[in-house]
């Protein structure tokens, strides 16, 4: 037995919090580095995050909905994900209403001020029960923050910053992005903003994504300790080309300004981003395919000629569906549908719009009723529910599926799995005039088969439920290789192994953290050793 196991096993778990100075700092990466590094050193390790606000959600094996970033923090721990990680998750549906999802089920659409007002004073103890588990089943439990723990406003009530750490006991490493500037002003203003006994908590810092000489950086560094007593712990280099999948839309923004330049690339794809867009790591995995450009774009005439358009998930369908007829793309998307080429291609809510109608009567994604006309490219009629499908799901590609995918091996069952999370039922009409036809048949947890997705227009426009369609990468390789085949290109033999990137990605950016960061005296704020 390894003498991590021997330590963990007589109690309950220690825990580390990562807090940052603002959002997108990097904790949740560096939480995930954390994970690996306490794994590969034999503790068993789980991520936790008490309250999450995000769009980008990952369904467990249970079938709940939790983060994304706490289930990609579970694969670096090499363990299954629970909604014990992440019990209380918010999804934004408007700009002051959201969905409160607990334990991976929805509980109401709430606006800002009703879950401040009425939920989050019942909120401690859901969040201290899962923790508990948690701690009752780990060696170490790496805790994350939100946002940041100078938010005034939100003191009061905070169940994920500094009260949570003071209901833990949690030594707080305080998180810092350089490359946006101000680093030392961040790290001493938060700090300032602190009340004595959350200061307290703070052990250490780190500043993340730093470029340059650290010898430059030096004297900064050794003010800082001074003026505060706290230890810089370590300052982690910026790593390009990370391949972690993002919870936060703010990562797009870098994506969409380099969208804007042209590309050369054997393939173009144009992903339309939409205000409340949510699960675009559907794309990440043709995002590392050489040969193929992935570019997200938020106006229209940034759409250009491109070889397939996405139109991604979004937490408001029909919301999402008005943006873009203000923007023009319902137009742009027409003109570029007219050659004869491209491929229009739907996901979840992007799915939804190709329909021919869209109807919420009971209000689901908003506080008011709706009812809308789709794009029309897929006979389709979509009726939004109140109870929210999240299931992990598998099956194969149908025979009769019209979109061309280039199967690389005799197989004559292209293996397909995903997971669904959405509030709409959708149905194919009869039309006389148009052929549309399934895409996969998949099983149910009955054990029942039905068909999924939509195509139609010879393969050229399809659509589906399916969130992680892309990241199988039989179907990938052979939908990519369609397209090529179509273009007159040389078809390519080889693939992108996602599940195999991810695990590479996981040991690549663990390793910099590690030879970064004083690992010895973050063990010792843990009472354990290596």
């Amino acid at each position: 037995m390894s003498h991590a196991l021997q330590e963990g096993s007589a109690g309950s778990a220690a825990v580390l919090m990562l807090q940052g100075t603002a959002s997108d700092v990097g904790k949740s990466v560096i939480t995930a580095a954390l994970c690996r590094i306490f794994m590969q050193d034999g503790f068993r390790t789980a991520p936790f995050k008490s309250q999450n606000m995000a769009l980008n959600s990952y369904v467990t094996e249970s079938g709940k909905e939790i983060g994304r970033a706490q289930g990609m923090q579970a694969e670096a721990c090499g363990i299954v994900a629970t909604t014990d990680m992440n019990p209380i998750l918010i999804k934004p549906t408007g700009d002051m209403h959201s969905q409160i999802v607990v334990h991976g089920r929805p509980l109401s659409n709430m606006s800002a001020s009703d879950y401040r007002s009425k939920y989050l004073p019942t909120a401690k103890e859901t969040v201290m029960e899962a923790l508990g588990r948690l701690r009752s089943q780990y060696d170490i439990v790496v805790m994350e923050g939100a946002g940041s723990p100078a938010e005034i406003n939100l003191k009061d009530r905070d169940i994920v910053n500094m009260n949570l750490a003071g209901w833990a006991d949690a030594p707080v490493l305080l998180v810092a992005d350089i490359d946006r500037g101000g680093v030392f002003a961040f790290l001493v203003g938060t700090l300032e903003l602190l009340e004595p006994h959350e200061r307290k908590r703070v052990k250490g810092f780190i500043i993340n994504k730093f470029r340059g000489d650290l010898s430059l950086l030096q004297p900064g560094l050794d003010w800082l300790e001074e003026r505060t007593g706290i230890p810089v712990l370590g300052v982690l280099p910026y790593i390009p080309d990370m391949r972690l999948e993002a919870e936060d839309s703010v990562v797009l923004e870098s994506r969409t300004r380099a969208g804007l330049a042209s590309i050369a690339s054997d393939i173009d794809i144009a992903v339309i981003r939409s205000p409340r867009i949510s699960n675009f790591t559907d794309v990440d995995p043709l995002m590392a395919e050489a040969g193929v450009s992935v570019r997200f774009v938020s106006r229209a005439e940034e759409l250009g000629m491109p070889d397939v358009i996405i139109l991604p998930g979004t937490k408001n369908t029909i919301g999402d569906l008005g943006f873009l007829r203000e923007q023009g793309f319902e137009t742009a998307i027409a003109q570029v549908m007219r050659n004869g080429e491209t491929q229009l291609v739907g996901i979840c809510g992007g799915y939804q719009m190709l329909g021919r109608t869209l109807s919420d009567p009971s209000g689901v994604e908003s506080s008011d009723a709706a009812e809308a006309e789709g794009l029309g490219y897929l006979p389709l009629a979509t009726v939004f529910a109140g109870e929210k499908r999240t299931v992990r799901v598998s099956g194969t590609l149908l025979t009769e599926c019209p979109v061309r995918v280039e199967a690389a091996s005799s197989e004559a069952l292209l293996p397909i799995e995903g997971y669904e999370i959405h509030m709409g039922t959708t149905q194919m009409l009869d039309h006389p005039d148009e052929q549309a036809f399934p895409l996969f048949e998949i099983q149910e947890a009955d054990g029942v088969s039905k068909p999924e997705g939509c195509g139609a227009g010879s393969g050229r426009v399809w659509g589906t439920y399916l969130h992680g369609v892309f990241h199988n990468d039989a179907f990938r390789s052979g939908w990519l290789n369609g397209i090529r085949a179509d273009k007159g290109l040389a078809q390519t033999g080889t693939t992108v192994a996602v599940k195999e990137l991810k695990e590479q990605e996981f040991d690549r950016i663990s390793a910099t953290v590690r030879a970064h960061l004083r690992m010895d005296e973050i063990y010792g704020l843990l009472g354990k050793s290596i």
